[in-house]
């Protein structure tokens, strides 16, 4: 995004330029700021570079159309200026026309080659720097000449890892308090009022950026009127309710309150309810409409906290509702199953979360375990018990089949615990037995290590627990996994493996490809384990059955990857008899095989 002003001057030369080039460039640029068209084409006529920059990349040019000197501009055009050409931020002549809203400008530069949409480093568009500054006639201007209302900011791929950019000009005018601009957005151009920036907040979490609540609630209504989603949560998993509860703005939270959907008892990534946070800020008027509205009355110390705020009036409203003089219950010696996510389990065990079901889960980073190509996994609690919850929207097809398979073989001590499942607000959270990390991740941090006595325990224990579990898995319970790789097999903190993922797993209707295919990956799963994921499995998958094979260690391992390779008739039970297979023999038994043979 620019800005209004532009830097400092360079005050020493620059490595390509000479002392007299730097100083009718300097020139250049005071006469334009001084407004001193004689200077400028009396400095021009002299040969001055009129394409010359500062240190921040600003031209006469840039400066010109700053400050809406139309004749400088098309003295510069008329001397060769460059009508494309980018500051350091890579702002054109035509985003900073935007900017001022100089509609007479934009209009010049798009017929000297400006591109509509074409945006700065930063990814702002002229269209989005009108919206940030409230110009409404160049909005339209550049509306009518094809911007895109609903084009999202576009960043690095670095910012992007980094959830940065993605807002839009409707975010732009909600966190610059422009109501009038909003609405035209809103009412004549078509602007999404459900668009969601790349750390997924909407342009009603963007309204109450704004640090002086500018038009707060003319814009507040207007998003809601349009349909935005009041449950969504910004910086530190706040939602507007609680935002607008910071804000101390009571008239924005009785708004919020009439919406159908709102989560009044949602919490921030701290674990505070709106109703809490009105407590602590002493705001009995904000605490009487929360109370009305049914906020529950479980979340902290309210009662505590009131009178130790000297705050009798409120103390008496919170009893009236049903709060506790002894606010919460003490909690329990408990210490978590998990190392490496015990901290986070035991913050998520202390702060108030409104249960779903038998299910306590927070949708926040500190909690999140992995994404997927849905909801991800979050770690939460299940009857009381730390689970893995994998998070689907409701009706996916990818969820219904991990619940049915996982339904289908709760018996089965090789395949990830099932503790149940949870419908809510057209999501569904699947429960699974809480596990450190998977068999990628424990290769990556154990590179290097010697095996000892050069008997492979690990990888023998490991690969026979897969074994069995796909066996299970195709014998017992008529279903094919079609997904078998590292990331989806899982070891736990008593270090037993288990075969989890199972949203690309399908009933075996008796086509003997579909087992095929889990035999396949159960070879390229031996090397990798055999290996100790020095080979990376998504490379083996892209070499032949012959290539895998001979890059085995040794003889058995070779035979037994062959046999997964090349199978009979009976692909259904072809693992039944590997499971015998001298691979996985103990030094012990193999001595005693060849001292009884």
């Amino acid at each position: 995004m620019e800005t209004k002003s532009p830097n400092s001057l360079q005050e020493s030369p620059t490595p390509s330029g000479t002392e007299r080039t730097l100083g009718d460039g300097i020139q250049l640029l005071k006469a334009v700021k001084e407004g001193n068209i004689e200077l400028l084409q009396q400095l021009l006529e002299g040969g001055a570079e009129v394409n010359f920059q500062d240190e921040w990349g600003w031209s006469p040019l840039h400066n010109a159309v700053q400050c809406c000197q139309e004749d400088m501009v098309n003295l510069l055009l008329h001397y060769g200026a460059d009508p494309c050409l980018k500051k350091k931020n890579e702002a054109t002549p035509f985003i900073i026309a935007g900017i001022v809203g100089n509609v007479e400008l934009l209009k010049l530069f798009l017929s000297k080659g400006a591109d509509v949409n074409e945006c700065d480093a930063n990814g702002f568009t002229a269209f989005m720097e009108a919206a940030v500054h409230g110009e409404e006639e160049a909005l339209k201007f550049l509306y009518e000449n094809g911007a895109e209302v609903n084009l999202s900011r576009k960043t690095t791929e670095n910012q992007k890892r980094l959830r940065k950019g993605g807002a839009t000009a409707l975010m732009d005018a909600a966190e610059n308090g422009h109501a009038d601009i909003l609405k035209i957005l809103l009412d004549e151009m078509g602007a999404d009022v459900k668009a969601r920036d790349n750390m997924g907040r909407n342009a009603l979490i963007y309204a109450f950026r704004n640090s002086d609540d500018r038009n707060l609630e003319d814009i507040t209504r207007l998003l809601l009127y349009h349909g935005a989603d009041v449950n969504v949560r910004g910086e530190k998993g706040k939602t507007p309710l609680i935002l607008a509860v910071e804000r101390r703005h009571s008239d924005v939270v009785q708004m919020l309150l009439e919406q159908e959907h709102i989560e009044i008892d949602d919490t921030d990534s701290e674990g505070k309810t709106a109703l809490l946070l009105a407590v602590e800020l002493k705001l009995k008027k904000i605490a009487q409409l929360l109370c009305t509205k049914g906020a529950s009355m479980d979340c902290g110390d309210l009662v505590t906290i009131a009178r130790r705020n000297y705050d009798a009036p409120l103390v008496k409203l919170l009893l009236s509702h049903g709060a506790r003089e002894d606010g919460r219950p003490p909690v329990e010696d408990w210490k978590p199953q998990s190392s490496r996510w015990g901290e986070a389990l035991e913050h998520l065990r202390i702060i108030y979360r409104p249960m779903i079901g038998n299910l306590k889960i927070f949708i926040d980073e500190e909690y999140k375990i992995a994404d997927t190509s849905e909801g991800g996994i979050y770690l939460g609690f299940y009857e009381g018990q730390e689970v893995a919850v994998k998070r689907f929207s409701e009706g996916s097809t990818r969820g219904q089949q991990e619940v049915s398979c996982l339904q289908s073989s709760r018996a089965n001590s090789d395949l990830v615990t099932f503790y149940g499942s949870e419908n809510y607000k057209d999501c569904l959270y699947v429960c699974l037995a809480l596990c450190e990390q998977t068999l990628e991740e424990h290769f990556a941090t154990c590179k290097g290590e010697a095996v000892e006595n050069e008997e492979d325990v690990f990888a023998r224990n490991v690969l026979s627990s897969v074994f069995k579990a796909v066996e299970n898995l195709h014998v017992l319970c008529g279903y094919t996994h079609q997904d078998l790789c590292p990331q989806n097999i899982l070891i736990d903190f008593k270090n037993a493996t288990c075969l989890a993922d199972f949203d690309e797993s399908v009933k075996w209707a008796g086509e003997p490809q579909e087992i095929k295919r889990d035999l396949q990956a159960l070879g390229w799963l031996v090397l990798y384990v055999v290996r100790k994921g020095e080979l990376p499995f998504e490379t083996l998958k892209t070499k032949s059955n012959e290539e895998v094979i001979r890059l085995s260690p040794d003889e058995e391992t070779r035979d037994l990857i062959r046999c997964l390779f090349n199978t009979g008739d009976n692909v259904q039970g072809h693992l039944n008899g590997l499971l015998g297979h001298p691979f996985f023999w103990s030094w012990e038994k193999k001595w005693l095989m060849q001292y009884e043979g």
